[in-house]
């Protein structure tokens, strides 16, 4: 039996936010920085989405169904694509078309919503899905959680919701003796099956194919095909999981990434007795082995491989359990404007510029936050999300007054105006208050 080698790519990109000051809350509501999401889609689609979707459209073409890859595109993605750069869009249902591309489920706005109490997860991807099979005429049955995300309870909610199977990464930590180039299953409902993230073979070409310091560098097609064929002497599928924005953007063109894609299949079929699957045909295939226990949450980043990156210390925690705090009555009032700022607001990367940990990528994240410290990405996060509270709750008090008899003076404009205002600058101020004593803290201690 053919071994399988299965391709998967993330696309996300999130509604960036404008500064927005202490003074800036009650005033104004406009959040997001439009400049910099409108040349950040551009740019990134040139270099990237739109070079790679043409080669994939020619290997498509060359080798027919034989080569398949796999997406999963944010939903926050693709809201700014059909704003700043609606050809992309196009250039994905052309390869939809194929028949050689498969689409899954993810949450809409790349939250951690999966890490909450709330039915926010649910609800994110069963809209995601619906935007999926809107675009794409496709229905997913496969489903890769933010940043692979992954834990016992989470793959139980994703089997109760129908899907056949998830994504996640081969943590050392979780697997152990075990490899992670075969398929498993959730330990609490064994119809959900799990592809593992092979991290060594994905990282080769996320975070090393450049790096001339490396002792394996340059890496070239006919090597990695020999890694590959190698890794699977004893096993039965490689998963290659990674961002999209490794070709063109992280890896420039010049490093030779593109010609590198180009001439790899080549190789897999000349030299190796692998078949390209995606998701869905890779676990109808190949038997699971075995369940996978994972009893805390898991994700591909760091070399942790925990949620640390999003959740790892004080600032991080309190901004997300306000953001989900408010989350039954963003659902409830249901009003539309509300609804897309809060999508946005969740979007996993808000968290991840207020990480303090070190990690050995540091300098790679730091120059991918707008923010000079995580504290001035917490102040800013924290302002926006006061101002959005005292939205979400000036919306309720109204929408209460108007279910009841409406006295003279719960009609005064003046009163509805003053009430979110204060309480939301008394709440930035607690905020800023908070993050500037742990700043000297920090400090102190160096």
């Amino acid at each position: 039996m053919k071994k399988t080698l299965c391709f998967y790519f993330q696309i996300h990109q999130p509604v960036r936010l404008r500064r927005y000051r202490f003074f800036d809350i009650g005033k104004r509501h406009d959040y997001f920085d439009e400049y910099v999401n409108r040349s950040t889609i551009r740019r990134v689609a040139e270099r990237c989405y739109l070079p790679m979707n043409h080669l994939i459209m020619d290997l498509i073409k060359r080798y027919g169904t034989n080569f398949k890859v796999s997406f999963s595109i944010s939903g926050s993605a693709l809201e700014q694509f059909a704003l700043h750069a609606p050809e992309v869009i196009e250039s994905f249902k052309e390869l939809a078309k194929t028949g050689s591309v498969e689409f899954l489920a993810e949450t809409y706005a790349h939250s951690l919503a999966s890490l909450s109490d709330t039915d926010e997860f649910e609800r994110q991807v069963q809209r995601h899905a619906a935007k999926m099979e809107e675009l794409f005429g496709q229905k997913p049955v496969t489903l890769r959680n933010s940043s692979l995300i992954y834990s016992d309870q989470i793959g139980e909610r994703v089997a109760a919701m129908g899907f056949e199977s998830m994504l996640t990464d081969g943590a050392k930590h979780v697997l152990g003796w075990k490899s992670p180039n075969f398929v498993y299953t959730n330990v609490m409902n064994p119809r959900l099956k799990l592809l593992l993230k092979n991290s060594r073979l994905s990282d080769d070409l996320t975070l090393r194919f450049s790096d001339h310091s490396w002792h394996e560098w340059p890496l070239t097609a006919d090597k990695y095909a020999r890694w590959l064929k190698d890794s699977t002497q004893d096993s039965e599928i490689v998963n290659l999981f990674m961002n999209y924005e490794t070709f063109g953007e992280n890896q420039l063109a010049e490093t030779g990434i593109f010609e590198f894609m180009r001439s790899l299949p080549e190789y897999i079929f000349s030299t190796t007795d692998f078949e390209f699957l995606t998701p869905s045909e890779a676990v109808k295939k190949h038997q699971p082995v075995a369940p996978l226990h994972v009893p805390y949450p898991i994700s591909w980043a760091d070399e942790e491989k925990d949620i640390t990156g999003w959740l790892g210390n004080e600032l991080q925690n309190e901004a997300f359990e306000e953001l989900f705090k408010i989350q039954p009555k963003v659902e409830a009032l249901n009003d539309p404007e509300l609804n897309e700022d809060y999508s946005r607001l969740q979007a996993s990367d808000h968290f991840y510029y207020m990480r303090t940990k070190l990690f050995s990528d540091n300098d790679y994240h730091r120059y991918v936050s707008p923010y000079e410290t995580p504290y001035e990405a917490f102040i800013n996060y924290m302002n926006v999300l006061s101002d959005f509270v005292a939205r979400v709750e000036d919306m309720e008090k109204m929408r209460n007054i108007a279910g009841n008899k409406i006295t003279e003076e719960e009609k005064s404009p003046e009163k509805k105006k003053r009430t979110p205002r204060v309480k939301s600058a008394e709440s930035a101020a607690k905020a800023t208050k908070k993050v500037s004593t742990k700043e000297k803290q920090v400090k102190s201690k160096h």
